[in-house]
């Protein structure tokens, strides 16, 4: 692991105020990553005062993928961010999250989405297009005054006498008080900090979203469903008011168990679900086949915080995709730094006392944020290891918890992580680690065993 050392740089020059210490500049902070948590993270600082300059490597803002599901602890925040009047305008809210067995057809669960459900969580539960979500973000971070640099790829960041800089690959330096990285899978900055590496995990995805019109093939429109099948499953849910639907199919690849350097191919998408029943067959019309998404994550960083560099969103704690809750992290991990930033740097007084007032936000951001973090990463393996058992009494077992989870309602099984008191220190850490075994000798093989976090009893 690598260290950063302090190098000095010159102060602020800022004239820029807060209100309650007018002869004080405001603290200032750099952004690196012009994504989802990016751009959420600089928004919120920005809404309590901080001065934000946010850098993107791309030319222009914008969001490749398809559609994302935002479970109420994300749509808690967008509303106290003044956002979800706006996001439910491009969104659904669906009426039930299903899961059936894709090789049988038989229903295992259904989950009513309204209702109790919303006011338990005294949030809604939404699916919308990636992109309409990030462009509501920058539009609102963009009136909120944070300044958006776009063509500007950071190279490394280090510590300073007075804060931390972002220096970019053509010499071009950015100062602040701090720098949060959102800079992704495979981020620099996390590679200052931890020698890790993303991890393959052999399961690769095909999306499609689609206009209405042009889908081959749907069902169950005011819905999220979801197939279960051996080594693979297909998700559907409808986007933008119904106008588009949205198909996903992930499966695990035969050539990467191989070992081979080409996988995930089209020929594999379609032999994995060869014995699924006819209406995931046809589902598959619905995907687009010029590209797909290989699944990585990474093993959980424990410290996400260097001085007054702190990583963010995927950069910190980069997860499958099986509990939805990449993007809704991202956004737990804005709100978490806000509030870090509000008790520790807003009362500073003067930029000694602000520099070390976010070393201490930072620090208090990482430990609220981490055991939390660490259990959605690690939750979300064993959930799709079970989503993908292919021997005949596995599959028996999970379809049992599945009815079973079916008849207890569901929200013994979802509190932890829906809950509106899922962002305090005390409920991340409210959990046992047992050990569990990775899926398929290649994955062993490239990460071994990994706790596996389960909520206490």
């Amino acid at each position: 692991m690598s260290q950063l050392s302090p190098t000095p740089a010159a102060p602020s020059t800022s004239s820029d105020a807060q209100t309650t210490q007018p002869a004080s500049p405001r603290p200032t902070a750099v952004v690196i990553g012009g994504g989802i948590g990016g751009v959420a993270a600089a928004l919120r600082l920005r809404q309590l005062g901080t001065k934000v300059t946010l850098v993107e490597q791309a030319l222009e803002f914008g969001e490749v993928g398809a559609g994302l599901q935002l479970a109420p602890n994300a749509t808690r925040l967008l509303a106290e961010w003044g956002l979800l009047d706006r996001v439910l305008e491009v969104a659904v809210a669906p009426k039930h999250l299903v899961f059936r067995d894709a090789v049988t057809g038989r229903e295992l669960l259904r989950k009513r989405l309204r209702g109790e459900f919303e006011a338990r969580y005294v949030a809604p539960y939404i699916v919308a297009h990636r992109a309409d979500l990030h462009a509501i973000l920058v539009d609102a971070a963009r009136a909120a005054g944070v300044e958006l640099v776009n063509g500007v790829t950071v190279a490394r960041t280090q510590n300073t006498a007075f804060g931390a800089t972002a220096v970019a690959e053509d010499g071009r330096e950015f100062d602040a008080d701090a720098v949060i990285a959102a800079d992704g899978l495979r981020s620099v900055v996390r590679a200052q900090m931890s020698d890790d590496e993303p991890i393959p995990s052999g399961y690769v995805a095909f999306r499609g979203a689609l206009p209405i019109s042009d889908v081959k093939h749907a069902s169950d429109m005011d819905d999220v469903v979801v197939w279960l099948g051996p080594r693979c499953h297909l998700v559907q849910y409808p986007l933008r008011k119904g106008e588009m639907f949205n198909t996903v199919a992930v499966f695990q690849s035969p050539a990467f168990l191989r070992g081979e350097e080409v996988w995930g191919t089209e020929d594999e998408l379609e032999e994995a679900y060869k014995d699924c029943v006819p209406e995931v067959r046809k589902a598959l019309e619905n995907l687009w086949r010029v590209r797909s998404w290989p699944m990585f994550d990474r093993l959980p960083l424990p410290t996400w915080v260097d001085g007054n560099v702190a990583l963010l969103g995927d950069a910190a704690h980069p997860m499958l995709q099986y509990l939805a809750q990449g993007a809704c992290q991202a956004l737990e991990d804005a709100h978490v730094l806000g509030e870090a930033v509000r008790r520790r740097v807003l009362p500073a007084s003067d930029d000694g006392d602000r520099r070390l007032a976010w070393v201490e936000a930072l620090r208090e951001y990482n430990e609220t944020r981490e055991p939390r973090t660490s259990r959605v990463q690690t939750t979300a393996r064993l959930w799709g290891e079970s989503w993908h058992v292919d021997e005949p009494v596995a599959v028996l077992i999970r379809n049992m918890l599945f009815e079973a989870a079916d008849a207890r309602g569901g929200f013994p099984y979802t509190d932890w992580l829906y809950g509106r008191d899922a962002l305090t220190p005390a409920a991340a850490s409210c959990v046992q680690t047992v050990p569990t075994r990775s899926t398929g000798a290649a994955r062993q093989r490239l990460s071994g065993s990994a706790p596996v976090m389960r909520r206490g009893s």
